[in-house]
C-alpha cells in the first residue's frame, strides 16, 4: 500500500509542477521511477554436474585414472567435477574423473581404458577422452565410440613422465593441452543430476558407508567439519598429491549389473562389463545422511536421474560428484 500512495503522490507533484513550471518535470519525474522497485539480479546459472555457479559451460574432458597405491597419491582428482569408480580385472578398482568447471594443472596416473568407459561417455555428448592405451580387440570400439580421442599416443605433446615415479604409474598429462586438442569437444550439458542447498527429508543419519569390491574396499566418512565425505581405500586415507584427503559433498552407490566381458588383460582376467544403462537402486550420501534411490538411464546418450521413494529427483549437495558403480554380485577376479 505504501508503495502505491507514494506513487500517486509523486504523480500529483509532476501534474501540479506542470501546471506552475516545466523546468521541475524532470526531476520530479525521476522521484517517481526512483520509488519503483527495482528488478532482482539474475542468479548466475549452476553447473549441471556440480550446482554452483557458473559463467559459461566449457568443454568435457574425461580422464582414466589409476587407483592402487601404486598409483598413489594422484593428482587432479580433487579439481573434478565427477569421480566415477569402476571395477576391473583382478577384482580392483579404476577412476574416470570427468573435468568441465575446472582444470587442475596436471592429472593422473593415467592409464588405460575399458570398455565400461564407452558405455558411461555418450552421456556427455562428445567429450575428450584422456587414457594411456587398450586392449587390441577393444580398438575398433573406441574408435566408433563418440568421443575425441586424448591418449598418449594421439596426443603425445600433452603428456610427460612424472619424477620421483616409476612406469608405468608415471604417465601423467596436462588437461589444458589435451583440451587445446581437442577444440569441438561437447561442453556441459544436463546429465540428469539435480541440486539444492538444503538436504530433502527423509534421510537416515549416517557416519560411515563402506562398499566393497573383489579386492577393493572404500569407506566413506562424514565431516561436519569440511562437510564432505572423506574417502578411505583399502584401511588408508586417500590422499590428493595436492594436499588433504580426497572426499565429495555428495557420494551415489549406485548397484549395477556386472559380468564378464569379451575382453580381458595379458594375464587372462576378463574385464568386467559394467551396466549403467537401465534402471536400479542405489544410495546417496549427503550432509551426514543416507538416502534409499532408484536410477534410470533409458539409453547411452541420455544421463541418468536419480529418485526418491515418492518419486521425486534427488538433490544432490552442491559441488564434486562421486558415482561409486558397485555391485552386489561383483565378477570374480
Amino acid at each position: 500500500m505504501r508503495a502505491v500512495i507514494r506513487f500517486t503522490l509523486a504523480t500529483a507533484v509532476v501534474l501540479t509542477g506542470a501546471a506552475c513550471s516545466s523546468d521541475d518535470a524532470p526531476g520530479n519525474q525521476a522521484q517517481a521511477e526512483a520509488a519503483q522497485p527495482s528488478p532482482s539480479p539474475t542468479p548466475p546459472p549452476e553447473h549441471p554436474f556440480t550446482g554452483e555457479p557458473v559463467e559459461q559451460h566449457r568443454p568435457v574432458l574425461a580422464v582414466k585414472i589409476e587407483n592402487t597405491s601404486a598409483g598413489k597419491p594422484q593428482m587432479g582428482v580433487r579439481s573434478a567435477d565427477i569421480v566415477y569408480v569402476e571395477q576391473v580385472e583382478g577384482g580392483l578398482t579404476r577412476l574416470m574423473a570427468i573435468f568441465s568447471s575446472k582444470l587442475p594443472a596436471k592429472v593422473g596416473p593415467v592409464r588405460s581404458a575399458r570398455i565400461s568407459d564407452l558405455h558411461i561417455i555418450p552421456m556427455f555428448g562428445k567429450p575428450a577422452f584422456a587414457y594411456s592405451g587398450v586392449q587390441s580387440k577393444m580398438i575398433p570400439f573406441v574408435r566408433e565410440a563418440p568421443l575425441f580421442d586424448a591418449s598418449d599416443s594421439s596426443m603425445p605433446g600433452a603428456y610427460f613422465r612424472e619424477p620421483g615415479r616409476y612406469a608405468p604409474y608415471n604417465l601423467f598429462a596436462t588437461p589444458k593441452k589435451l583440451l587445446a586438442n581437442a577444440p569441438r569437444a561437447s561442453k556441459a550439458a544436463d546429465i540428469g543430476f539435480t541440486f539444492s542447498d538444503e538436504p530433502p527429508p527423509g534421510g537416515t543419519p549416517q557416519k560411515k558407508v563402506s562398499v566393497r569390491y573383489p579386492a577393493a574396499r572404500f569407506t566413506f566418512a562424514w565431516s561436519k567439519k569440511h562437510k564432505r565425505w572423506l574417502v578411505t581405500q583399502d584401511d588408508k586415507k586417500d590422499m590428493a598429491a595436492e594436499g588433504g584427503q580426497l572426499g565429495a559433498p555428495t557420494v551415489v552407490i549406485q548397484w549395477v549389473k556386472t559380468e564378464r566381458s569379451q575382453f580381458h588383460d595379458f594375464t587372462g582376467s576378463y574385464t568386467p562389463l559394467v551396466h549403467t544403462v537401465g534402471k536400479g537402486t542405489g544410495v546417496v550420501l549427503r550432509d551426514g545422511q543416507a538416502y534409499r534411490v532408484r536410477w534410470s538411464r533409458p539409453s547411452e546418450k541420455e544421463g541418468t536421474t536419480y529418485t526418491t521413494a515418492d518419486g521425486s529427483p534427488m538433490p544432490f549437495a552442491r559441488g564434486q560428484v562421486w558415482v561409486v558403480l558397485a555391485s552386489k554380485k561383483p565378477v570374480a577376479p
